[in-house]
């Protein structure tokens, strides 16, 4: 075997010495073992802990030093493939178009419209809100709610300054561009106008964050007035607000990890009771749409991979539902879309994303086939319920986002925009493929993998990127800032590990819970598969996972740390035991339905206590790792890697760099603005050329810090 490639632009890290946390120990009793904590007062956000955070950020700085140039020049690149000055693809409703456009310099979207004719001709363009603008000098800065009433001529918004996802919500006055004098503070995601111009819903939060009433409000009317329509006070649940695709029905959608209720009110009578579909039934999913007096329901009901059923408004209960589209066990029913005589499934099959479209008159259906056998297509904005073209988003490793219609009579289709990459980015230069693993229970794990044609034979570096929770879907889709690493000779892989929801559902329920272990043996099982094939080795490997799928990062060192040479773990979710005894954390109880209560059922304390990241670091020849909080972070706790971080230091044996990142005005998702995100990005992707860009069989890339 040859050996790997050597990356000019790799450098070596330097050493110095990292802050310590003072051992102040606590102990838990729970099913007669005692566990000592040695960090959990870092919880606490007093002065000492932000000072803390403060001096770790110091020292990545100055560990990071020899790669300053590196970090530059990387988010050098990510700016030069960006077309900065840009334009969305309109959407049409009702004579106008909408879009946002972003400038070259501005880290935010401006959100415009323009009046549209009936020939196809436009108007002049309308700001409806400048974020840059709006923003300011402010650190952070997030929209969480945009709407328009239905007559066009107001628009509610609601921003976060902080990063704690809690929001302001205002009223602007699009014909004249004032604000008008309704404000209302902590209110979160969603909201809805009602048909008659003036009223609005919003969500607000209890004291966990935790969205948990729907509210009223109606215009040039006190705040204080305002009712509270409904309120979900079972913990496990969560509610929010939004209209149905018509605009005939203001919906109030209740769920859980695994349960969901759905409440129907007339937008044309915003103060009439609110009519429920169908009352929740533990682990039974729904959601619905109307459509010419019935209503379309998606369902896990009867079907583990879902199935479509209708209903009539005046029998909306599940004793009355009639089956449309049946359930297909190599097939998952992710969802659909209402189009004039159509009804859009959005499905899965083979870890794949794909669209089939059922005619309503004949149920004559068919598949929409793609150019590419690893790819992602995904619904588009489709507003009019009337029309009969679709629209969707395409993308694959390789091929950069796009929008396309279709028109669903004709079979036509239409390339409205893909995204541009300047500078010379060729698709051609790069190569995209399915690689499967075998875990250690004999399941097929599938693998996208993308990288750049050509470069030296034999294994090259490799990033192995997963998540595997909440069964959502790692993609494989483009990243402009993935070719930093694919130019400099990288492979990029993600793992579709148990947990997601690529396979379909028993794919998911087979990474939680007792079998949770299962999501951190497949990502090994994938990562040595990698190393067999000859793609990569060990020496050459970095393991990265975000929130949940930092988790899967901190459980996969502890369980093989001499597979990989680094790793980056982004707000992750490490302390999840005590973070799960907590019911006062935000989103603890609603969590106990993905990952267990630990404290009511011994069998799921014992499984987290096999798995869990924080409680299992042990003396081990740890690779080195980069690891990301928010302080704002309502989330993840910004203590979980400030905590996992002080135990890896003490524990490993390798010498190898450990680093802990906190934004200090910033949550869960990282910085807001767009070349703050990059710069934050570019850090990462240096670090990760510095641990093994230049790694040679049998050594390390990086020095000891």
């Amino acid at each position: 075997m040859s050996n790997p490639p050597r990356s000019p632009a790799a450098v070596d890290l330097a050493e110095a010495v990292p802050p310590t946390a003072a051992s102040r120990p606590v102990s838990r009793d729970l099913w007669g073992e005692t566990v000592v904590d040695d960090y959990a007062w870092l919880r606490e956000r007093t002065d000492e802990v932000t000072t803390h955070l403060a001096a770790e950020n110091a020292h990545v700085d100055a560990v990071l030093a020899p790669t300053v140039d590196l970090q530059s020049q990387i988010f050098g690149e990510i700016k030069s493939r960006v077309q900065e000055t840009d334009l969305s693809v309109p959407i049409r409703k009702d004579g106008w178009a909408y879009y946002s456009r972003t400038e070259e310099g501005e880290q935010y979207a401006i959100h415009c419209r323009r009046p549209v004719g009936d020939d196809g001709t436009e108007g002049d363009e309308q700001i409806l809100l400048d974020e840059n603008v709006e923003a300011g000098d402010a650190e952070y800065f997030e929209i969480g709610v945009f709407d328009v009433s239905l007559d066009h001529r107001l628009l509610a918004w609601a921003d976060d300054r902080a990063g704690d996802e809690r929001f302001t919500l205002h009223f602007r006055d699009l014909d004249t561009g004032e604000e008008l004098p309704d404000v209302i503070d902590e209110v979160t995601y969603g909201g809805a106008w009602a048909g008659d111009h003036r009223t609005f819903f919003y969500v607000r939060l209890d004291e966990a964050t935790r969205p948990f009433q729907i509210w009223r409000h109606v215009l040039g009317t006190p705040v204080d007035d305002d009712t509270c329509v409904f309120q979900e006070d079972d913990e496990r649940f969560f509610a929010g607000v939004g209209r149905d695709k018509d605009d005939r029905f203001i919906q109030i959608g209740v769920s859980s990890a695994i349960t969901d209720e759905t409440w129907l009110l007339a937008s044309d009578r915003p103060t009439d009771a609110l009519v429920c579909v169908a009352p929740r039934r533990d682990g039974i999913e729904y959601s619905v749409m109307h459509r010419d007096g019935q209503l379309v329901i998606h369902t896990n009901d009867g079907a583990e991979n879902f199935r479509i059923m209708t209903a009539s408004l005046d029998a909306t209960e599940p004793e009355h539902w009639q089956e449309l589209v049946p359930e297909r066990p190599d097939v998952m029913l992710s969802g659909f879309d209402l189009l004039g005589d159509h009804l859009v499934l959005f499905e899965r099959a083979e870890g794949l994303t794909r669209v089939a479209v059922r005619r309503w008159s004949d149920e004559q259906t068919w598949i929409l086939d793609q150019p590419e056998d690893v790819y992602t297509v995904w619904p588009g904005a489709n507003v009019d319920p009337d029309s009969h073209v679709f629209r969707y988003g395409y993308a694959s490793m390789v091929s950069p986002p796009s929008v396309f219609t279709v028109d669903l009579v004709t079979g036509e289709r239409t390339l409205l925009k893909q995204s541009e990459v300047l500078g010379d980015f060729d698709s051609a230069h790069y190569e995209t493929w399915r690689h499967w693993a075998v875990a250690d229970d004999g399941a097929r794990v599938p693998v996208s993998l993308v990288r750049r044609r050509g470069g030296p034979d034999g294994p090259r570096p490799c990033v192995v990127y997963a998540y595997g929770a909440y069964e959502s879907s790692m993609d494989p889709s483009f990243s402009t800032a993935r070719l930093s690493l694919l130019d400099r000779g990288f492979v990029f892989a993600i793992a579709h590990v148990r947990g997601g929801g690529e396979m379909g559902r028993r794919w998911y329920l087979d990474g939680k819970f007792d079998r949770k272990i299962n999501t951190f043996t497949d990502t090994i099982a994938c990562a040595r598969s990698l190393v067999d094939a000859g793609l990569t080795t060990p020496n050459q490997l970095v393991v990265r996972g975000g929130s949940a799928g930092g988790l899967l990062v901190g459980a996969v060192l502890n369980l093989a740390p001499e597979l990989f040479a680094a790793a980056v773990a982004q707000v992750p979710f490490v302390d999840n035991i005590n973070t799960m005894l907590d019911p006062s954390l935000p989103l603890t109880v609603t969590e106990w339905e993905e990952w267990g209560n630990p404290a009511d059922d011994e069998s799921i304390y014992r499984a987290m206590r096999a798995y869990g990241p924080y409680e299992n670091v042990a003396p081990s020849l740890y690779p080195s790792v980069f690891a990301t909080g928010g302080l704002s972070d309502p989330r993840v706790g910004f203590w979980e890697p400030a905590k996992w971080v002080q135990r890896l230091r003490a524990a490993t044996t390798s010498g190898l760099p450990i680093l802990m990142w906190t934004d200090l005005g910033a949550g869960h998702g990282g910085p807001s603005g767009r070349y703050d995100a990059w710069r934050d990005e570019a850090r990462i992707l240096a670090y990760i050329v510095a641990c093994v860009g230049d790694a040679e069989p049998g050594d390390r890339a990086v020095t000891s810090a």
